[in-house]
């Protein structure tokens, strides 16, 4: 992957060859500048690989056009941000619904109330984000990531922006729905206690993969 700047091409990824299971959990570890958002923003076919293959749920990336993209994302892929990323004038159950509205879900704001209620937020349903503490707005987005059922979720940072306390419910409401769900996450972090809660630890630097790890918790689970 590379990108031009004013000083020339920069490199971001080189030489990645990375496969994650159906299912699995897989946390991306390194420091700032490694490359991790921007595997991340391949992977869900938001930037472009200027080489190689991106194959996701068994197509090809490169095979799409933005609004083929598009649609792969609603239909396969959710994806939770640091920094939340709710529509400001919508409410809660309307952020949670417009993925499934944009779908032609015929029932979308009935499965965005249950998927807000699944997350705890049954009593929000009418909040709009700036009514929401960082906690509930990012909730909110785990809901609205769920409530497509995609086959593998993309979490940049998902406790960046909140306390400790409340990132650790966050995090442990993501797996729990994740587990139920069997979806397969990606998870990018700085947190290598919050990684090693995933089945298997992939290091970056400079754009390159330096270290692959199996955790504790894989090993307690085989």
């Amino acid at each position: 992957m590379k990108l031009e700047s004013a000083a020339g091409i920069v490199n971001i990824l080189r030489g990645i060859d990375l496969s994650v299971a159906e299912g699995e959990t897989v946390g991306i570890v390194g420091p700032s500048g490694s490359g991790k958002s921007t595997l991340l923003m391949v992977t869900a076919g938001l930037e472009r690989a200027t080489a190689g293959r991106v194959v996701v749920a068994g197509v090809d990336l490169a095979g799409l056009d933005e609004d083929g993209l598009a649609r792969f994302r609603r239909t396969h892929v959710g994806i939770v941000f640091q920094s939340f990323h709710l529509i400001p004038t919508m409410s809660a159950l309307e952020n949670v619904a417009i993925p499934l509205e944009l779908a032609g879900h015929r029932g979308a704001f009935a499965a965005a109330r249950e998927a807000l209620g699944e997350v705890g937020l049954a009593h929000r349903l009418d909040h709009y984000p700036g009514q929401l503490s960082g906690g509930e707005q990012q909730r909110v987005a785990l809901a609205r990531a769920f409530v497509t059922e995609p086959r593998l979720l993309l979490a940049d940072e998902p406790t960046g922006n909140l306390d400790g306390a409340t990132g650790e419910q966050v995090i442990d409401l993501m797996f729990a729905l994740q587990r139920r769900a069997g979806t397969t996450l990606i998870l990018i972090t700085h947190d290598d206690a919050l990684a090693a809660r995933t089945d298997r630890v992939i290091r970056l630097g400079d754009g390159r993969i330096v270290a692959e790890e199996r955790t504790a918790a894989l090993r307690q689970a085989g």
